[in-house]
C-alpha cells in the first residue's frame, strides 16, 4: 500500500526530506540520461524564448548535468585505466584519450 501511494507524486513536484522538510537534493542520472537532458536544455536555451528567469534556472540545471556527466567520464576512464588485460592478467596501464 504505501509503495502505491508514493508512486502517485507528481513526477516534476520536488520531492522533500522529511526529517528537515526542504526539498532534496534530486539523485544524479546516469550519462545517457542526463546528456540527452542537457541537450535539449541547450536546444531550449539557444531559441531564446524563454524567460530570463526561466534561462537562469534551465542554465543551472545544465551546469549540474554536466558535471555529473564529467564525473561518470572521469569515473570511466578510471576503470578502463584499472582494468586493461593483457595475458590473462589484470594490469594497470595508463589511459590517453584519443584526439
Amino acid at each position: 500500500m504505501l509503495a502505491t501511494m508514493s508512486s502517485k507524486r507528481k513526477p516534476d513536484a520536488p520531492a522533500t526530506d522529511p526529517t528537515t522538510g526542504t526539498a532534496a537534493v534530486p539523485v544524479a542520472p546516469d550519462f545517457e540520461a542526463a546528456l540527452a537532458e542537457l541537450e535539449a536544455l541547450v536546444e531550449q536555451l539557444e531559441r531564446g524564448e524563454l524567460s530570463l528567469e526561466h534561462s537562469l534556472r534551465d542554465f543551472e540545471r545544465g551546469v549540474q548535468l554536466a558535471r555529473s556527466c564529467q564525473q561518470a567520464l572521469k569515473g570511466a576512464e578510471l576503470k578502463v585505466q584499472q582494468l586493461v588485460e593483457q595475458n590473462g592478467q589484470l594490469r594497470l596501464e595508463g589511459f590517453e584519450p584519443a584526439e
